[in-house]
Formats: C-alpha cells, structure tokens, sequence
C-alpha cells in the first residue's frame, strides 16, 4: 500500500470539508478549494482526520492514490497558510514594478515592458525591484504562474542574467578563452 496515500491528512480547527460523491470542497480562512476525486478514489472524514482509501490494488488506483492525499493535502494547507514563490531578476537594468496586487511591469531587457496579470487567487508582491513573490491557496496556480515569469527569461549560463527561483543555482559556464 502506498506510504503516502497511507497516511492520514489533519484538519485544523477552522477547517471545513465537504465531501461529495466524487468531489472535495475544503474551506477555511484564506477561501475555499474545490477538486474532483479521479477514479474510484474515496476519502472519508473521521474526527478532525481526513482519509484517501482504494478500492483494490490494482495498478492505475494504486498510482491515484499518493495522487489523491497529495492533493487533497496541499489544499488543506493552502486553506490555512497558502503557499508562496519567491523570484529573483538577475541583470543590469532589469527590474520589477508592481501595479496593484494582480499585475507586474518587467524591465527584461527587451525593446518593451513586459506586463504580466495574475490569475484569479494569485497576488503578485514586489518589496525590492529585484525580487517578486506569487502568492496564492492553490499550489497548482502558484507554482504556473512562477514558472509562466521564470520562462520570459531564464537564467543563462554565462553571465547568469534572467529571472531565477529564489536560492536556485545557475551553473556558469566559462566564456571565450583569450589567445
């Protein structure tokens, strides 16, 4: 059986599950996440637990199930706390500016600024020039919206300029050798 699929999700006080036929609604104090259960996934409430259980061990259930607690998981936590990325723009003249929570203004070192909006439930902050956080309850939305930015200009290997994942590390190459 799988280990993570196994083990019990808890839920905090503030916490609401509601569990249909085929569909999880967790609401909490951030907002509210929904998403159908694939296949013949179940999950139960018991207490202040919530359990992901399959019918039987065969191959396509077995790889749903981790699936389906992971999910259902990171929505809880989402719920209470959201989740967050953290980027870096990395260059001279490149920079940040913020227009209201829902969108940014990119200075990537193109003939235009770049201005990106944000999806429903995703925030954009931007303390320094150099620095941009994604903000959001969904996981799923959070980490595409970081990976949408990183992929107007990822870090190349040489000087190391673009937009990078906080604490990611480049490898640097070495440029032209001098005869």
């Amino acid at each position: 059986m799988s280990r993570v699929g196994r083990s019990p999700i808890p839920v905090p006080g503030g916490v609401t599950v509601t569990l249909d036929a085929r569909s999880v609604t967790v609401s909490g104090p951030q907002g509210e996440l929904s998403r159908p259960l694939p296949g013949s996934i179940t999950v139960r409430q018991e207490d202040s637990t919530l359990l992901v259980e399959r019918p039987d061990d065969e191959r396509h259930n077995r790889a749903l199930h981790g699936l389906t607690r992971s999910l259902v998981a990171n929505m809880v936590t989402g719920v209470t706390s959201g989740f967050s990325k953290e980027l870096e723009i990395v260059g001279v003249g490149y920079r940040a500016v913020a227009r209201g929570n829902s969108t940014i203004e990119l200075a990537l070192g193109f003939s235009h600024p770049v201005v990106v909006d944000a999806p429903d439930g995703v925030t954009f902050e931007v303390p320094v020039p150099t620095r941009i956080v994604v903000r959001g309850i969904d996981k799923e939305k959070v980490g595409q919206v970081g990976a949408d930015i990183r992929k107007l200009r990822k870090p190349e290997p040489y000087k190391g300029k673009g937009i990078r994942y906080s604490g990611e590390h480049v490898i640097r190459k070495a440029g032209k050798a001098a005869k």
